[in-house]
């Protein structure tokens, strides 16, 4: 049987959030991040990446990313050389399929029987108590549950939105549907 998996804002390669989240190094920080993944995930199991894959080099984290269990998918996120606010995004698009089944801006699913949108920005809220950034690519909240990442560790729960990002989960392991499914049932 397989379990679909959810995560954010792993930010491979970034020295500055590495430092944050506690590690001494870049390499450290991602071979957490990586053992999390790795330790929990298993072959026939779907990861669901909601941004923020890596700040720097795109091309080894897709590498990194690519050698880990599980069938893959990016929500990209505005670090994220594929997404569409960027320039040239259409140019980087085709290598995240390297590791990625599908690359997109956001996406709907049912979980617990409820449609739950995902995308890399939450309704409302960043991090570091800043002013919402980016409002052009955010949904519109029209009551539906919505799986994100982008404000790293400022809340793990608001509302309607349920921040799946590494600075919030046990252990920078992705989220299972089974907890997602278990905060929809509480919410009803």
């Amino acid at each position: 049987m397989s379990t679909r998996f959810f995560t954010s804002d792993l930010h491979l390669g970034h020295d500055f959030v590495a430092r944050t989240r506690g590690f001494d190094s870049a390499d450290e920080h991602d071979a957490a991040i990586l053992d999390a993944w790795a330790s929990t995930v298993g072959a026939r199991d779907q990861v669901w990446v909601l941004g923020d894959l890596t700040m720097s080099d795109h091309r080894r984290a897709i590498e990194q990313i690519a050698k880990l269990p599980g069938t893959k998918h990016l929500i990209a996120g505005n670090h994220d050389a594929c997404h569409p606010m960027h320039r040239r995004a259409h140019t980087r698009q085709r290598e995240y399929f390297a590791a990625f089944e599908s690359v997109q801006t956001m996406a709907t699913m049912k979980i617990a029987d409820q449609k739950v949108l995902l995308s890399h920005f939450p309704y409302t809220g960043d991090h570091a108590g800043t002013n919402d950034r980016y409002p052009h690519v955010r949904l519109r909240d029209e009551g539906y549950p919505l799986l994100c990442g982008h404000v790293h560790d400022e809340w793990a729960i608001q509302e309607a939105q349920f921040n799946v990002g590494v600075d919030v989960a046990e252990a920078f392991a992705p989220f299972a549907e089974p907890a997602i499914a278990a905060w929809l049932k509480e919410r009803t």
